[in-house]
């Protein structure tokens, strides 16, 4: 088993008929880690067959849709893109906060009555100024891309389509129904749509290192994240049916039913506390001690699991854009060198093998991090 490959192996025994579990001991471990490791990599695959790679050869005017592709998705690109993204970032932001600035009645809230009546109307024309920044967004990635159903089933792309979407029905809402009846039995619909512009802030993840790992983590962590709620799960049911039938038949008893002791052990075990709900025995007390402890001890299980995996997907995400980074630089470098030969060759020839040793010492540098970092948390270099 030592110098043979894991997934070579299954299949041998796969072939063969005979089930994994039959494995002796002292193979099964490192036969399940490289296993694990395996499927973390797809996982890893299938986000890079998103990260913005797309080939225009045969399309139509395939250099202009390079062009606004790299753009739109390649912040490292060029002095344009990254204008761009600064840009996307502040209107994600900008929209951010006039959502939470529409909410509030500035003059009784904010004390801005000096405001007057026009406020309403400048947070309104701020909203369609965003709204038309991702829509256009959102229309220039699907005119470029060649594969449109996979553009459609892109997760991304659907919160960018959320995002926007309650704009648009209220306006529809509102022009189909406008002073009739109906459009109150409506309000409460586009209220709740309205809420999803919350999912604004995630369109951060185009820029953010840390959400984009966040989301492979996720992915790659689903069965951890599951056994998580199940656990939780039936620590709630134990705990809020054992202090229901502690607690609820006294005078002053705050646990009035099954569900409100839910509330309480959820509060509980996850350490929250808010207190609405509390035992007044002592056996109740002490219930709540060991549900408490045993909240505690159920959250910490799997956090070292999720750490590492974020750990890693941080790392790749950061030595990935280190490596376009360099790539763009070096080409940038090469380009300028053809029009500088006679003149300051040398200085150039140079300049691109300090900016080549800069890119190595880097790359090695961000995989020298993780390393250190899988080492710490007993992972044993399963990544690299």
């Amino acid at each position: 088993m030592e110098e043979l490959c894991e997934i070579s192996f299954l299949q041998e025994i796969e072939y063969w008929g005979i089930d994994e579990l039959r494995i002796n001991p002292c193979c099964r471990e490192r036969y399940y880690r490289r296993k694990e490791q395996k499927e973390s990599t797809d996982v890893r695959r299938d986000f890079k067959a998103d990260d913005g790679n797309e080939n225009f050869v045969g399309a139509t005017c395939p250099a202009l849709r390079q062009h606004l592709w790299d753009l739109l998705e390649k912040p490292e690109s060029s002095r344009a893109a990254r204008t761009y993204g600064s840009l996307s970032i502040f209107f994600v932001v900008l929209s951010v906060i006039n959502m939470v600035l529409i909410s509030l009645d500035l003059g009784e809230d904010c004390g801005m009555s000096w405001l007057g009546v026009g406020a309403p109307l400048v947070l309104d024309g701020v909203e369609y100024i965003c709204v038309m920044w991702f829509t256009t967004e959102l229309a220039l990635r699907f005119v470029c891309v060649r594969d449109k159903c996979r553009f459609i089933r892109s997760i991304p792309n659907v919160i960018d389509l959320l995002a926007i979407l309650p704009f648009y029905v209220t306006l529809i809402v509102e022009s189909l129904h406008g002073g009739s009846p109906e459009l109150e039995n409506m309000g409460r619909v586009v209220q709740v749509l309205r809420l999803l512009r919350s999912l604004r802030m995630l369109k951060l993840g185009r820029h953010l290192t840390g959400l984009k790992s966040l989301g492979m983590t996720i992915a790659q962590c689903y069965e951890e994240v599951g056994l998580l709620l199940l656990f939780l799960g039936v620590g709630i049911s134990i705990f809020a049916t054992t202090v229901f039938a502690l607690e609820h038949d006294l005078p002053t008893t705050t646990f009035t039913s099954v569900p409100a002791a839910w509330w309480w052990a959820t509060t509980s075990m996850t350490t929250v506390g808010y207190g609405d709900i509390r035992p007044d025995t002592t056996v109740g007390k002490v219930l709540a001690f060991l549900c408490i402890l045993s909240g505690i001890l159920i959250l910490a299980l799997p956090i070292a699991i999720i750490n590492d995996r974020f750990s890693a997907c941080y790392f790749t995400l950061k030595m990935k854009e280190a490596a376009l980074r360099h790539s763009e630089m070096l080409k940038r470098l090469a380009r300028g060198s053809v029009g500088e030969v006679g003149v300051g060759g040398a200085a150039t020839g140079m300049n691109l093998r300090d900016a080549y040793a800069r890119s190595i010492l880097e790359l090695l540098r961000l995989q020298g991090r993780e390393r250190a970092s899988t080492r710490s948390s007993g992972g044993d270099e399963l990544w690299w």
